[in-house]
């Protein structure tokens, strides 16, 4: 069962209930990252590739495998890492001593999303789109490339037909377009600002498309009221590549769909 820890935003002070995402293991048990209760949790900030991952070992067999570290989006805009509890090295390699046996439960399902609060910060529209779509199935973030790729895969599941990746980034930081929309992703660590929030909705203007645009590192404060006032979507990434809607716009964009 994934475990639950209490998490309080140091900067909005806003109460949250964090659940680990539980991934399979080589050998199919479910595994999650063990939560340090009670520890602070800290805004991510200034972060780098290695830093966002740790290592987690399976009970059942014993083998040492790399998992996103947990984080959680705060309404605020903040993105939190959540504290997790370290091994000794010596106790992620050596293989657990051979048991019984005994019957192995199903790999859950894993979520769609990591670390969504309970109280959102936009109330979701009704489901209107024609048909029901599938859930999302992410595609795991280790590179920028693959931040693209995994927004690419999302807006697909929108309803965004022809959804298309640059070769080369162009001067207009647009990373996917399609027929009706294009997409700007920022895989970097610095909040996305106001300008270019703005210069998005522009390109979009300019080519009669939906703008949505997708950070990991969430969206400065005037970044996100700009958004608000333009109608434009943002939505921040975690590792396991599953976006979440931080704003109305885009709260409106997945229950309508594309």
């Amino acid at each position: 069962m994934s475990e639950s820890l209490p998490v309080r935003c140091p900067s909005c002070g806003s109460g949250h209930t964090f659940t680990a995402s539980v991934y399979p293991c080589v050998c199919g048990a479910p595994v999650t990252p063990p939560l340090a209760q009670g520890a602070p949790v800290e805004p991510a900030t200034h972060r780098t590739w290695e830093d966002e991952w740790v290592t987690v070992r399976c009970d059942e067999c014993g083998t040492a495998c790399e998992q996103p570290r947990p984080e959680l989006g705060c309404p605020c805009g903040a993105v939190l890492r959540i504290p997790v509890r370290t091994r000794p090295v010596d106790e992620l390699t050596e293989p657990a001593e051979p048991t019984e046996p005994a019957e192995r439960p199903e790999s859950p399902e894993r979520p769609r999303t990591a670390g969504i609060p309970e109280r959102p910060a936009h109330i979701p529209l009704p489901r209107t789109a024609a048909s029901p779509r599938p859930a999302f199935r992410p595609l795991t973030i280790r590179t920028s490339h693959d931040a693209v790729t995994a927004a690419g895969l999302y807006l697909r599941w929108l309803g965004f037909k022809s959804v298309v990746q640059a070769d080369e980034r162009p001067a207009s930081g647009i990373d996917l377009r399609g027929p009706d929309v294009i997409a700007q992703v920022d895989p970097t660590m610095s909040p996305a600002s106001v300008r270019s929030v703005e210069c998005l909705w522009l390109n979009g203007l300019n080519a009669s498309a939906v703008s949505v645009y997708f950070s990991l590192a969430g969206y400065a404060d005037d970044a996100r009221a700009r958004a608000d006032d333009l109608g434009l979507p943002l939505f921040v990434m975690d590792l396991t590549g599953s976006p979440r809607p931080v704003n109305g716009p885009a709260d409106e964009l997945v229950s309508a769909g594309a």
